[in-house]
């Protein structure tokens, strides 16, 4: 696509927005929807990849670039074999409109569990982390996958987010998680992949590497089209103005970001 960015609103995730600003810039942020995008001038700074366990079956947590700030979920199959759709698991609000998304940060809105646009897309991912597991193993996940689906009927940004759904997989399969799903994506399977492959001190780093990440000018595709990375043909499919969070000043907006401003994390 060289410059231009897709033109269809697609990821979903969440963020607490409800609490005290000064608890959102300690304990993180959080994910959110809409067209994921790229540039052939600036590709997606990608944390390095880590494997872990062994077996020829695997789940690979993913978080990917989205509107705002992300999308975590979680994608599984068998090692040498490209996955498909019906192989991935993430929660998402449900469908591509957006109001549905922002009416997420008040209250729970109905849910997707499964694929959505740009998960198999390698250009969007931000990070990794994949864990090798036998057969006995991958179909006892499976299974335990298709439960949280099933059951997974909400998301809501505040009570049980794109993170939070993660989480719940990688605890069952005995690997330690974040302290917080209130933090990017990218931020969430980073840090889950360090405290996991011999990296203790990394819990430790959870909220400076969020901080951080607030003011990284790739972090989502609205700061990218911000710092000039990206030239976008025209505005995302099903709205002029893409819904518009702001991390800082606690406002949410639907007005483009070049009329709602920037707060310091953007």
């Amino acid at each position: 696509m060289g410059d231009v960015m897709r033109q269809k609103l697609i990821s979903k995730s969440s963020t607490r927005l409800l609490i005290p600003f000064a608890m959102i810039a300690l304990t993180g942020l959080g994910l959110s929807v809409a067209s994921a995008q790229t540039s052939s001038q600036s590709q997606n700074t990608r944390s390095a990849a880590a494997t872990s366990g062994s077996g020829q079956y695997y789940f690979e947590f993913r978080s990917r670039q989205a509107w705002d700030y992300g999308h975590t979920f979680v994608v599984f199959g068998c090692v040498g074999e490209p996955p498909s759709k019906k192989n991935v698991a993430g929660l998402s609000p449900k469908g591509d409109d957006p109001q549905m998304w922002l009416m997420g940060h008040y209250v729970p809105v109905p849910s997707d569990t499964g694929w959505t646009d740009g998960d198999l897309e390698d250009r969007y991912i931000t990070s990794r982390y994949r864990v090798l597991v036998s057969k006995e193993q991958y179909d006892r996940t499976v299974a335990y996958i298709r439960q949280l689906q099933a059951k997974s009927t909400t998301w809501s940004v505040e009570l049980y987010n794109c993170n939070a759904f993660v989480a719940d997989i990688a605890k069952y399969m005995g690997l330690r998680v974040p302290g917080s799903s209130w933090i990017y994506p990218k931020v969430f399977v980073s840090n889950m992949r360090k405290i996991n492959t011999g990296h203790p001190e990394a819990a430790n780093e959870l909220v400076s590497e969020n901080v951080k990440e607030m003011s990284n000018p790739t972090r989502d595709g609205r700061a990218m089209i911000n710092a000039g990375l990206i030239r976008p043909g025209s505005a995302p499919a099903g709205s002029a103005s893409p819904p518009h969070v702001t991390i800082g000043a606690v406002r949410v907006s639907n007005r483009p970001a070049s009329a709602a401003g920037g707060s310091p994390g953007e």
